[in-house]
């Protein structure tokens, strides 16, 4: 992990990504989370349905999907803003695009998955960035998201705790104004012709403690009956 002294940023400013462009792939680095977060989003994608088939992954960063989607046959591409992170994702086999969320460089119904992961959490528009995922997926196509909730105990948890602690967010990476409110995502993926279910996700408590004792690389993520902090959302474009 780099000891540099890295410059001071408002929270969710998209430069911290470059400053920190070293951590991505470090097992036990400020993005730890992410990849046990990337495993689970990955558990939801099934193999691809046709030869040829596209999965579009919104705010790819350093494509950590990659690894775990390498033997479900799609063409992964995927877009981002942060040209380091982009850079890291080519090299993992991502076909990489700099581009915005809010604006999805893709044709209409040509996609067959968009995975959308730890972003709607960064972005002032969520239902801008929501209606552009479905609006390139195919009729019958799949919507994975994670983000997280706009509650006072994700605040607490997610931001308060959570930068605080091995394997947790990096310091002022998220900004607790733009969690997200779950009605109000469903019913914009709705109007998008996606019906999504919700489900919450949480850190295995003894992997965790593995992870934090040091005897384990990575924790795991599992199902949680609430959608009160972190939660991913599943569903198919409408036929």
């Amino acid at each position: 992990m780099s000891s540099r002294i890295l410059p001071t940023r408002q929270r969710n400013d998209v430069r911290q990504y470059d400053d920190l462009v070293d951590e991505w792939w470090v097992p036990r680095g400020k993005f730890a989370m992410l990849h046990w977060i990337a495993e689970a989003r990955a558990a939801l994608v099934p193999p691809a349905p046709r030869e040829g088939a596209v999965l579009v992954d919104f705010a790819c960063g350093a494509g950590l999907l990659a690894p775990r989607l390498s033997e479900k046959g799609y063409t992964h591409v995927g877009f981002d803003l942060s040209s380091s992170a982009l850079d890291l994702a080519r090299s993992h086999g991502v076909v990489a695009l700099q581009a915005d969320v809010r604006a999805a460089p893709f044709a209409d119904r040509s996609v067959d998955v968009v995975c959308a992961g730890e972003i709607l959490e960064h972005v002032e528009d969520t239902d801008r960035v929501v209606a552009e995922a479905c609006r390139i997926l195919r009729p019958g196509g799949l919507l994975v998201i994670d983000t997280i909730a706009k509650t006072l105990l994700a605040r607490l948890l997610a931001v308060e705790l959570a930068e605080r602690v091995p394997g947790g967010a990096p310091r002022g990476i998220h900004d607790p104004r733009l969690f997200v409110d779950r009605t109000r995502l469903v019913r914009a993926c709705a109007a998008g012709g996606v019906d999504l279910e919700l489900h919450g996700l949480r850190p295995g408590v003894w992997s965790l403690v593995r992870f934090w004792a040091r005897r384990s690389i990575t924790a795991s993520m599992v199902p949680t009956w609430s959608t009160a902090v972190l939660f991913q959302g599943v569903g198919r474009k409408r036929r």
